[in-house]
C-alpha cells in the first residue's frame, strides 16, 4: 500500500490541479467516525497536507445520519465557516445543494466520467455538481458460514427462509449454552438507517419505494404491509428487543462478537469482521439481501458518501482540491482495501488487490449497481421530513405501539400531509 501512497504524492499536481496556491490555508473537513471511517479520513488528509503544505482540521460528526444532517443544517443556516468540506449522504443533494459550490468548476469532466453515472447524477443539483462521489453502498446480508454448515442450512433467498433458519440456529446455539445468541440483527432505531432497512423490506416484497418518482404516495399497499408485518414479527423472537435502539455499529457489535447468525449492514463491516482478533474472522459470508417472495428481487438500499464544499468556505479552491484528492482513484483504492468501502469508480471492481481484500465486491457488483434509491430526488428539500415519517411509523410497528396495518396507514397520511397530497 506504500506504493499507492507514493504514486499519490508524486502525481498530486496532476490529480488535484492546485493551480499554484500561493499560501498555506487551514481547511476543516467533517468526517464520520463510523467503523474505520475516521482512520481512513486521516490517511487521506495527511497525504494531502504533506503534498500541499496546507493544514486540515478534522471535525468528527455523529454516527447517526439523521443527527449529522441536523448538525449540517444548523451550521449552514447560520452561514458558518466552521466546516469547509462536508461528508454528505447521497440522499442529501436536494437538501444541501443550495449551500454547496459547483465542483464542476474545479474538477475536469474526464475525472467525473470515471465514476458510476447514476452516482454523478445523484450528486448534481440544478445542473451543478454539488458533491464528488467518494464511496457507494448497498445493504447486504452477513451470515455465519460455519453455523449454516453446522446445521445443514444454506444462505436464505427469502426473508421467510431467513426467519426459519435464524430460529433454528438461535435455538440450537442456546441449547448448547450460548444464552445471549440471536438469530438476526439490523438497524431498528428510529433514524435514517431504518429508512434504508424498511425500503429493502418493502421493495423486496414488491411494495414500491413509499413515494413514486411522480410524487404519488405509495406507502400504504398490501405488499408493503406484508413486509412491515414480517419485520415486526422478528423483534423479541429472532431479534433482541434492544434492536429497536440499534444503529449500524450496535448491530455489528453483536454480530462480530459471535452472538448473531445473520446481520443486515453495509459493506464496511466486512473489513472489521475479518480484522485480527475478530471472533468471527474467516467465519462470515456475504450475500444479497433476501427477497420477499421466491424468485423476487433482492433489494439493497442505495447509500454512499460524497464530499461537498460549503459556499461559506473562505478557501473554496483549496477545499475543492482536498475533496478531489480524497475522492481520487488512489484514495478510493486504499479505502476499498483497508475499509471495504465500495468505490464509485467501476474500474476498481476489477482490481486484483481490491478483490483480494473484499472478494464479494466482484460477485455482488450487480447488487451495488442496481441498488434502489430512497425517494430523495422527488421529495427534494422535504426529504428529511419524509424520511422521518417513514422511520417513525416503521419503528412504531417494530415496537408494537402500532399494528403494521396502522403503521403503513399513518405513514401514508404523514407523507400526504408533508407533500400537500403528493405535490412535492
Amino acid at each position: 500500500m506504500q506504493r499507492i501512497r507514493t504514486i499519490c504524492l508524486l502525481c498530486i499536481g496532476l490529480l488535484i490541479g492546485l493551480g499554484g496556491v500561493a499560501r498555506a490555508a487551514e481547511i476543516a473537513i467533517a468526517c464520520s467516525g463510523l467503523g474505520e471511517e475516521l482512520a481512513l479520513c486521516k490517511h487521506g488528509v495527511q497525504a494531502w497536507e504533506k503534498a500541499t503544505g496546507n493544514t486540515v482540521k478534522i471535525v468528527t460528526t455523529p454516527n447517526s445520519a439523521t443527527a449529522r444532517l441536523a448538525l449540517y443544517e444548523q451550521l449552514l443556516a447560520a452561514g458558518s465557516h466552521a466546516i469547509d468540506v462536508f461528508q454528505v449522504d447521497i440522499v442529501w443533494t436536494g437538501i444541501l445543494g443550495p449551500d454547496m459550490i459547483d465542483l464542476g468548476k474545479y474538477v475536469p469532466h474526464s475525472v467525473i466520467a470515471a465514476d458510476f453515472p447514476r452516482i454523478v447524477e445523484a450528486d448534481t443539483w440544478h445542473g451543478k455538481l454539488v458533491s464528488l462521489p467518494w464511496f457507494t453502498n448497498a445493504g447486504v446480508l452477513y451470515y455465519r458460514r460455519d453455523l449454516l454448515a453446522k446445521y445443514g442450512l444454506t444462505p436464505p433467498q427469502t426473508w421467510e427462509q431467513l426467519g426459519r433458519e435464524a430460529a433454528i440456529i438461535q435455538k440450537r446455539q442456546r441449547e448448547a449454552g450460548d444464552s445471549r445468541f440471536w438469530g438476526y440483527v439490523f438497524q431498528g432505531q428510529a433514524y435514517e438507517g431504518l429508512t434504508c432497512d424498511a425500503l429493502e423490506w418493502v421493495a423486496s416484497y414488491g411494495g414500491g419505494t413509499f413515494v413514486a418518482p411522480d410524487g404519488k404516495i405509495t406507502a400504504d399497499n398490501p405488499n408493503a404491509l406484508k413486509a412491515i408485518a414480517w419485520a415486526a414479527s422478528t423483534v423479541g423472537t429472532i431479534a433482541p428487543e434492544g434492536v429497536l435502539n440499534y444503529e449500524e455499529e450496535d448491530a455489528r457489535g453483536v454480530f462480530q462478537s459471535g452472538n448473531a447468525a445473520f446481520m443486515r449492514n453495509w459493506p464496511y463491516a466486512w473489513a472489521l469482521a475479518q480484522s485480527p482478533g475478530s471472533p468471527v474472522r474467516d467465519k462470515v459470508g456475504v450475500e444479497p439481501l433476501p427477497s420477499g417472495t421466491v424468485g423476487g428481487p433482492h433489494v439493497g438500499a442505495l447509500g454512499g458518501g460524497n464530499l461537498a464544499v460549503s459556499r461559506f468556505s473562505r478557501h473554496p479552491a483549496e477545499a475543492a482540491s482536498l475533496a478531489r484528492f480524497m475522492t481520487s482513484y488512489a484514495e478510493q483504492k486504499y479505502r476499498a482495501i483497508h475499509g471495504s468501502f465500495n468505490p464509485t469508480i467501476p474500474a476498481l471492481y476489477h482490481d486484483p488487490e481490491v478483490l483480494k481484500a473484499s472478494p464479494f465486491f466482484g460477485t455482488l457488483l450487480p447488487t451495488f449497481e442496481g441498488a434502489v434509491a430512497r425517494p430523495s430526488a422527488v421529495t427534494g428539500r422535504l426529504y428529511n421530513r419524509a424520511a422521518a415519517a417513514i422511520f417513525d411509523s416503521v419503528h412504531a410497528a417494530l415496537a408494537g405501539s402500532l399494528s403494521p396495518r396502522a403503521a403503513v396507514a399513518q405513514m401514508a397520511r404523514e407523507l400526504e400531509r408533508i407533500s400537500d397530497n403528493g405535490r412535492w
